[in-house]
Order: C-alpha cells, then structure tokens, then sequence
C-alpha cells in the first residue's frame, strides 16, 4: 500500500468534510460516513497487493510444471497478472 492508514483517513474525513460544506450530500452522523468512505478507500487502494498474493499463489501451484518447461517467473507473472486484472476489469498503476 502506498498511502498510510492515518493518511486513508485523513482524506476520508476531508473529504466527507468538503462534500457536506459544499453541500452536496447530507448525513445526521459524518463519523459514520467517514468510516465508511475511509473502508472503500483502503480497500481499493489495496486491491493490487491481493492480487499481486493470488498470482504469486497461483504461479506456486505451477512452479514445477514452469521449471520442467523453462519459462520465466517474472514473465508468467507479468501475463497472470495482466489475465487477472483484464478478467476482473481491474486498472492499475
């Protein structure tokens, strides 16, 4: 995760903060919405760290039929992950 959990939460509640100035959304309990902003957040900024663990679990479960082959780790990687995350419609960075 590139961003920390305190600074996840800072923006969450910056962002709930700007939205009910602006009026734009309202809510009787900004603490709520703010930890539910805060949840989304992380989870999408960590969606490529679970992905990166399923293509490494993913490649484990082949590691002796891509030994007796010959191919590449970092290049079946590289095409797991590119599959995956076209299958699931993913955008990474």
């Amino acid at each position: 995760m590139l961003l920390t959990r305190d600074y996840v939460g800072y923006m969450a509640k910056e962002i709930v903060k700007r939205l009910i100035a602006g009026r734009m959304i309202e809510t009787k309990d900004p603490g709520t919405l703010t930890q539910q902003v805060r949840q989304v957040m992380s989870d999408e900024i960590t969606v490529e760290d679970r992905l990166n663990d399923e293509v490494r679990e993913i490649l484990s479960r082949y590691s002796d039929e891509m030994r007796r082959t010959g191919a590449s780790y970092q290049e079946m990687y590289k095409k797991v992950k590119s599959q995956l995350a076209r299958e699931r419609k993913l955008i990474l960075r």
